[in-house]
């Protein structure tokens, strides 16, 4: 998934608020860009950080700036912005990229179902069980190497693990898939300490048949493109 508009550079000043972030731009403009993440950002909203950020000249919007990416100098980058693996997924379940979910070919967004919720995706295809996908963005490192969710407590996730458990006692294939929005890691695992209830759910929702499925990213300032073939275990 390729940015609408190109992205510009910038230093993070603060992020505040939750979905602001007041940031200078290479030109020594100080901005407020919105911030597409209603979680944590452990480590990834310090003061000094380089960022990329995308424009637009909307009339609606009131931001003219929206955070994207974090730019950990190193080569790697983190993609911050909750939407993008929505929008970059839909693209690759079309197209039937990953193996797992490859033999079904109508692909439904945002579908009601259980109690006031809505499935990322529903996947049908004729002879086969419905397939009902949330998707998760993964953006929290504390380990070289590992990504782990979630960066803060989710009764939302909680919440949606039980709505899945119900989807698989109902017959139909029931998947929480993780995209680690992160370049650097190659290994995923649930942050228990930092939300037990979370982490009880998932078993539990194992248990009685929902799957997980992890997949890797590309990032650059150019866009953020799934990997369903990256090699990112899952512990």
């Amino acid at each position: 998934m390729r940015f609408q508009t190109p992205l510009v550079p910038a230093r993070l000043i603060r992020r505040y608020k939750r979905f602001l972030a007041d940031c200078r731009l290479e030109d020594g403009r100080e901005v407020t860009a919105h911030c597409a993440n209603p979680g944590s950002m452990m480590g990834l909203a310090e003061p000094g950080e380089k960022i990329w950020l995308e424009p637009n000249d909307d009339p609606k919007k009131k931001l003219k700036f929206g955070w994207r990416l974090v730019d950990h100098e190193n080569g790697h980058f983190t993609g911050v912005d909750t939407s993008v693996p929505n929008r970059a997924l839909r693209a690759v379940l079309e197209a039937r990229e990953i193996p797992a979910l490859a033999a079904y070919e109508t692909v439904r967004p945002e579908v009601k179902y259980g109690e006031n919720s809505r499935i990322d995706f529903l996947l049908t295809q004729p002879g086969l069980p419905d397939a009902y996908v949330e998707v998760k963005s993964v953006t929290l490192s504390r380990e070289p190497g590992l990504a782990e969710f979630p960066d803060s407590v989710t009764a939302r996730g909680t919440k949606h693990l039980g709505e899945l458990a119900e989807m698989a006692a109902q017959g139909h294939r029931a998947i929480l898939l993780y995209l680690v929005q992160r370049t650097d890691c190659r290994k995923f695992a649930l942050a228990a300490d930092i939300d037990p209830a979370y982490a009880v759910a998932f078993a539990t929702a194992q248990a009685n048949g929902v799957e997980h499925l992890v997949c890797g990213t590309r990032i650059s300032p150019d866009g953020v493109w799934v990997q369903p073939q990256a090699t990112i275990s899952s512990d």
